[in-house]
């Protein structure tokens, strides 16, 4: 059956799902990519409520539980889908009488990761608390084969990555440089993680920031910023670079892809199977040398097969949206 027939048969199935996660991310009420998948789900007919956790911690999520414990009492939820362990276990400890869907979200599978040296497996009490909470969900999603490694029941186990909106990202003329302060004379590497956060590894990339302005390459840092101007950077960029120490599924890469935007990554989570062979992308070392190189390599080139990729993996919003529903269908029909 065709994705289109199956949205329209899966339409007439309506849920009312309670999305749980953390409420402390500056500038925003939830996280936006969590945020996209709620609006994602709006077009399959799911009702998608937001309950935002205060605090920070293991304690300062306990701490919410009596006012979701509240919540579920006064609604009529069929399902909550909790984004990261320590969610769950707020919505677990509430004791509720409806099924609880867990994404993992990475640093629950993982732990924090601040340097090169602890980029492995490790026990922590991060991953410990993932392992110890799976009895009690009844399904797991992780957005990547690397995530799933913390995932013992494997008959809950799903792997699903975000999706990314075709409709707002996608490949323009350049004609965004200007109001960036961008000139049209010099090339720009585009870095869009917090430079502060050391997972993120940008001191790999500052490492060679001079070497590359010999070559007339500047760097741009532009976090924190808005979320619809990430759009203008991706399409005046001549390439993203992502040199993290360890990510899942980063949404950042698929979004470089949806615009067709060139870019050198770390072979971190399920980059080297969504970028594949695809023109456009390859993968560094964390080396600064092999870093530089692949950068000068890939600046001048113009192929681009990044959104045809995306399609071709069934990442585009829509389709991640139907899976998803899929899942909780599976979940409320038994």
């Amino acid at each position: 059956m065709s994705l289109e027939k199956d949205l329209i048969s899966d339409k007439q199935k309506k849920y009312n799902v309670l999305f749980v996660s953390s409420g402390n991310i500056k500038g925003f009420d939830v996280a936006p990519f969590i945020k996209v998948q709620g609006d994602s789900l709006s077009k399959l007919n799911i009702n998608v409520t937001y309950f935002r956790i205060i605090g920070k911690g293991f304690k300062g999520y306990i701490s919410n539980i009596g006012r979701l414990r509240k919540i579920l009492k006064k609604s009529n939820f069929d399902l909550i889908h909790a984004h990261f362990t320590f969610s769950a276990w707020v919505a677990v400890l509430s004791r509720p009488k409806i099924p609880i869907v867990l994404s993992l979200m990475g640093t629950d599978a993982y732990g924090r990761v601040e340097k090169l040296s602890q980029a492995k497996p490790s026990l922590n009490i991060l991953t410990v608390s993932s392992l110890i909470i799976q009895p009690f969900v009844k399904k797991i999603i992780s957005k990547s084969p690397n995530i799933e490694k913390v995932v013992w029941q494997k008959n809950k186990s799903n792997i699903l990555p975000n999706g990314v909106n075709l409709d707002i990202f996608y490949p323009t003329e350049k004609s965004c440089m200007e109001s960036l302060n961008l000139k049209p004379d010099k090339k720009y590497v585009l870095f869009l993680g917090n430079i502060n956060d050391p997972r993120k590894n940008f001191q790999l990339l500052n490492k060679i920031k001079k070497s590359l302005r010999d070559h007339n390459i500047e760097i741009l840092t532009p976090y924190p910023i808005e979320h619809s101007k990430i759009i203008a950077y991706l399409n005046s960029a001549d390439l993203l670079v992502m040199c993290s120490l360890q990510e899942g599924s980063p949404n950042v890469v698929k979004e470089a892809m949806a615009c067709n935007c060139k870019g050198v990554f770390t072979d971190v989570g399920d980059v080297a199977s969504l970028i594949g062979n695809t023109k456009g992308y390859v993968l560094t070392d964390f080396d600064p040398v092999d870093l530089k190189n692949k950068i000068l390599g890939l600046i001048n080139t113009n192929e681009c097969d990044g959104r045809s990729r995306l399609l071709e993996l069934g990442l585009d919003l829509n389709s991640v949206a139907l899976r998803l529903k899929n899942i909780y269908s599976s979940v409320l029909s038994k």
